[in-house]
């Protein structure tokens, strides 16, 4: 490493102000910030030091996802392998499963990454501002909720609306309105829906020589089946709880999600008011399903409460995307009125609209819209609130 700093204080002054390429200067300075900790020294004002950064933030949300890439790079060419009918037992073929779904994803993952970095460099060389870590955890995000088969210029196309209309055109990290990596995917997905939904996007049933998709394999993720009026033919709770079904990259299990929403607790980066509040939402709609649901001979309302939240993309979304601290509500009341509207919505949205049998992405998005607005009112009431108690002080 002292090797490597040693290089890059050769090559500061060529970025430097009347450098040979002063213009890419912002390109080398996030590459520097990055690998070191930057020497830069505030000025003036009052300075409070804390620990971490925000790259050591983005690099433990980060590492909060690793379990759900890994077991997504092994559910990829466990569900392969299930439409050939080749290791069909779980603990067969670990490598071949793990090495094909890694030849699968990890694509994505370096177009994901290639493109919107490319682009954040573009823009600061541009406007002249320091590039900031914000696309290190988008770049990681975007992959881990497309289907396995989507095609690698469909991911260059959704990062580079989501970083240049759902971040850039807002002024950059920290300023967007909606999450960005769902921004991507809703953008896919109502401009290629073919392509993000249906039941041929979520397992890949390429065959080679001497192989063939076994008879009645369809493809149909739990949720798509539940929506289809099959209701009974979802996997199991416990399934569904480690994963072990067809859907996006690396939202299958919600045993990896826990993990992450571990992490992201225990060092202080994710909102256990979000997360916590998102499940009660949730757990509130469809238990109101379950009550209502046999009396109108609904199956799909009759899935189980906790069975229902570990379906889909529901504990991915509540760890990774409902607690986006750009995008979330900021004052504390407002986290709980956030969160349980999302975990509301998802499940309402899920189960009562046919056309679309999961509901976290636009239940999320929505209420990033609407996140300000109720912030403003929580303030607002504080306000009244104090105002009261001035008066009766007086």
């Amino acid at each position: 490493m002292k090797a490597l700093k040693k290089a890059l204080d050769n090559l500061r002054p060529t970025f430097s102000k009347g450098g040979k390429l002063e213009k890419l200067h912002w390109v080398w300075d996030a590459n520097e910030t990055f690998l070191f900790t930057p020497g830069h020294a505030t000025q003036r004002g009052a300075h409070i030091r804390d620990g971490i950064d925000l790259k050591r933030t983005m690099f433990m949300v980060i590492l909060a996802m690793v379990p759900c890439l890994l077991f997504g790079m092994w559910n990829v060419g466990h569900q392969h392998f299930l439409a050939l009918g080749e290791y069909t037992a779980l603990g067969e073929g670990f490598w071949q499963k793990f090495g094909f779904g890694a030849l699968k994803v990890l694509p994505i993952v370096v177009v994901s990454y290639a493109v919107g970095l490319g682009i954040e460099f573009v823009f600061c060389s541009i406007n002249k501002h320091p590039i900031q870590e914000g696309f290190l955890v988008s770049g990681m995000l975007i992959p881990l909720v497309m289907p396995v088969d989507v095609p690698l210029w469909m991911v260059a196309v959704g990062t580079a609306f989501a970083v240049v209309i759902g971040k850039e055109v807002f002024g950059g990290t920290g300023m967007n309105v909606l999450n960005v990596a769902l921004t991507a995917r809703a953008f896919l997905f109502f401009a290629y829906p073919t392509m993000m939904s249906g039941d041929k996007v979520w397992v890949n049933t390429s065959t080679a020589d001497g192989q063939a998709v076994v008879d009645g394999f369809s493809g149909a993720t739990s949720l798509g089946l539940a929506a289809t009026g099959n209701a009974g033919q979802v996997t199991s709770l416990m399934d569904s709880f480690w994963g072990f079904e067809a859907g996006s990259i690396g939202e299958t299990s919600a045993f990896a999600c826990l993990l992450g929403a571990a992490l992201l607790l225990f060092t202080g980066i994710g909102s256990w008011r979000i997360m916590f509040s998102v499940f009660l939402g949730g757990l509130t709609m469809a238990g109101i399903f379950n009550l209502v649901g046999p009396g109108l001979g609904n199956e799909y309302m009759q899935i189980p409460v906790l069975h229902q939240l570990m379906l889909g993309s529901f504990m991915f979304g509540l760890v990774f995307m409902a607690t986006d601290p750009v995008t979330a509500a900021q004052t504390d009341t407002g986290k709980w009125i956030y969160g349980f509207f999302i975990g509301l919505l998802a499940i309402l949205i899920r189960v009562v609209n046919p056309a679309y049998p999961e509901g976290m992405m636009l239940a999320i998005l929505f209420m990033n819209v609407m996140a300000p607005l109720i912030d403003h009112y929580v303030v607002q009431a504080n306000i009244k609130r104090r105002m009261k108690r001035a008066a009766l002080a007086a």
